[in-house]
Formats: structure tokens, C-alpha cells, sequence
């Protein structure tokens, strides 16, 4: 399984900050659950899916909060087709030497465009998203990641795209 490596290595149970996760309650749970399946389009969205949650807005404006700083959630907001919007993703990978990791991690995850980085065992161990606001900009970061870190960017277009439904039930 691909290690998550956007802040460096951590150990399990610990956030990519260094503190301890939090345990999930059934509240916590139920969040996670309701909001894989989407954000409601209203005037005060939060208000509304905490109604269905039995909370208030800010407790859960606060979990969610607490959720996002302890690493339990990587992210949350929307999903985009980029490309319908004028931008563009591509998969990027680099063979980065061990001792060399940790320099070459902070300087790739310091460009905005940078998502999804992970360490694989492979040649090519590091693997991450570039999402750009037009197709050039994948070029150009790509050559600016590589200006900084003296290695060299393989970049991987997508060729055909596939939706997967995926959801992951916080149990």
C-alpha cells in the first residue's frame, strides 16, 4: 500500500503534524460518512447537514476543524472535471535518493499545484498530482520542480479517464 507523504513519514496513529488522532465517536463517524456524498447547494450548507447530523453549525464546523488538523481527513472540499474548467491533472513521479527524501519532499510539496504525493518502492518513488489552471502549466511546474531539486519530473498525462465511486465508511 502507497505511504502518504505529503508531510513526510509518520508513524499510524499519528497525524502528519506529530499528534495523536483523535478517536472517532459515532458523531465524528457519521459526519464522515455524510459528507462522501456530497454538500448541500443552499445558502448556509454546514447549518443544513448538521441539522440531518443532530448538531448544531458549529460543532460541526469545529469537528470537521478537529478532523483536518489531527490527519483523520486529508482534505475536504469539492471535486472537479479540470479540465472542462480550462486546467489540467497529470501524474508526475521522480527517483529521489533516500538521504535526499525529506529536501526534495518539501521543495516538491511547496508548489501549489502539487497534490497527492506518496513514496513508493519503486525506482520512481515519488509519485504525486499536478493540477494546473491550463494545460501549459503542467510543463512548467514540472520544469521549476525540477530547477529546484536538480531532478528530473517524468510526467504521466491521463490518457482515458474512469470514475470510481468510492466511498470509505468511517466505522
Amino acid at each position: 500500500m502507497p505511504e502518504y507523504s505529503h508531510a513526510g513519514r509518520h508513524a499510524p496513529g499519528v497525524s502528519p503534524c506529530g499528534a495523536a488522532r483523535p478517536a472517532l465517536d459515532d458523531i465524528d463517524r457519521r459526519i464522515i460518512n455524510e459528507l462522501q456524498g456530497g454538500f448541500p447547494l443552499v445558502a448556509r450548507p454546514y447549518e443544513a447537514v448538521a441539522r440531518t447530523l443532530g448538531v448544531d453549525e458549529a460543532e460541526l464546523i469545529a469537528r470537521l476543524r478537529r478532523l483536518l488538523d489531527a490527519g483523520v481527513l486529508s482534505r475536504f472540499g469539492p471535486m472537479f472535471q479540470i479540465e472542462r474548467a480550462g486546467g489540467a491533472f497529470c501524474l508526475a513521479a521522480m527517483a529521489v535518493a533516500d538521504a535526499d527524501w525529506e529536501r526534495v519532499l518539501a521543495q516538491v510539496n511547496s508548489h501549489d499545484e502539487v497534490a497527492h504525493n506518496y513514496r513508493r518502492e519503486h525506482r520512481l518513488n515519488m509519485w504525486f498530482v499536478l493540477a494546473t489552471e491550463t494545460p501549459a502549466g503542467i510543463a512548467d511546474c514540472a520544469r521549476r520542480i525540477e530547477a529546484a531539486t536538480g531532478v528530473a519530473v517524468h510526467l504521466f498525462p491521463k490518457e482515458r479517464e474512469y470514475f470510481v465511486g468510492m466511498r470509505l465508511e468511517a466505522r
